[in-house]
């Protein structure tokens, strides 16, 4: 009995450990405000409804989708990360605040992906990947 009992828990355990889930109880991890990371940008021109639930379009709007690993709530239309959160970032001596209204599946947590009016702000479309920005979520 005591041995099924162990595999019982130990499954769900290796599950969450291969892909990263955590199985911690209580309410997810609260977005790091203010917090500086080094990373990369890149942009896109989605059109449609962004990961909040709202009306996007990447190619007119200044707006940010931040990386898949810091979105804490199965529904994303109701994370966190949708309720007033903006990213600042800053790169070659010039700053831009944008807001969160997208997820990014294939950036890493240091890559985020602007918008392409966004992006513009701090570098030619033609850079399409920029290293070595700084960014920071904001209220």
């Amino acid at each position: 009995m005591r041995g099924s009992k162990a595999l019982r828990y130990a499954a769900p355990v290796l599950v969450a450990t291969a892909t990263g889930i955590a199985l911690a109880a209580g309410p997810a991890a609260a977005v790091p405000i203010g917090q500086s990371v080094n990373g990369k940008m890149t942009y896109y021109t989605d059109q449609g409804y962004g990961a909040c639930g709202t009306p996007i379009d990447a190619n007119s709007q200044d707006l940010v989708a931040v990386p898949a690993a810091w979105w804490t709530s199965a529904n994303p239309n109701n994370d966190q990360l949708c309720q007033g959160i903006s990213v600042e970032v800053s790169y070659n001596g010039r700053t831009i605040r944008v807001p969160v209204r997208d997820k990014c599946p294939s950036c890493d947590r240091t890559h985020i992906d602007l918008s392409r009016t966004a992006f513009q702000k701090l570098a030619p479309l033609d850079r399409g990947v920029v290293n070595g920005i700084t960014w920071k979520f904001v209220r």
